[in-house]
């Protein structure tokens, strides 16, 4: 079931083969999603963690493939909340000036896309982009393309994963307001790359 997202997850769009026909749907959609560490969540917590770690976490983690972890851009590893971190006062940066940074990002796609075509389809975002077109608005700085070449090479990042590094890197620069994609954009997409699972040991 979760390998069907692959192909709209790549194209945007859902393919129904049959016998004589093939029908292709619009499935352009963004994913959220989440997953414990292991089968019992307490992977981390050696008073909770059970007998079988760390062999339980990776058949657990080993549920999702390769190739659907390379096509979900950003993973976040988020601890679990205690009951200190409850009591702590509230982020400096609050929801309504996150919205605002967003949308000025988006407004910022939106002009630079303008009438932009790729394949037959509109583009709107980075993520739409591809190409040519992804080489001109997200070509990074000397620093940036050398970090990028160093990690493709240690992280072994596949020809999709390298276009998406550089796709979330000019969307970094874009909430930072900033014109050119630099080095630390790239260190920051590459830091939402998924290398292996993490494991305690």
């Amino acid at each position: 079931m979760l390998e069907s997202l692959r192909q709209p997850l790549e194209g945007g769009r859902a393919v129904i083969a049959r016998a004589n026909a093939h029908i292709a749907y619009p499935a352009r959609f963004q994913l959220i999603a989440a997953m414990n560490p292991c089968r019992c969540g307490h992977l981390a917590d050696p008073a909770q963690g059970c007998g079988r770690a760390p062999r339980c976490a990776l058949d657990y983690q080993a549920k999702l493939s390769g190739p659907l972890l390379d096509r979900i851009d950003l993973h976040v590893e988020v601890p679990a909340v205690s009951a200190s971190d409850l009591a702590l006062p509230p982020p400096a940066e609050g929801s309504e000036a996150v919205a605002a940074r967003v949308a000025r990002a988006r407004a910022l796609q939106a002009a630079r896309y303008a009438g932009r075509v790729v394949e037959g389809r509109p583009v709107r975002t980075n993520a739409d982009s591809e190409g040519e077109l992804l080489e001109q608005v997200a070509a990074p700085d000397t620093a940036g393309r050398r970090l990028l070449m160093e990690a493709a090479e240690t992280m072994r990042l596949s020809a999709r994963a390298f276009h998406r590094v550089l796709k979330v890197a000019r969307t970094l620069a874009d909430l930072a307001g900033e014109g050119a994609v630099g080095r630390l954009h790239i260190a920051e997409a590459l830091a939402y790359r998924r290398i292996a699972p993490t494991i305690s040991r």
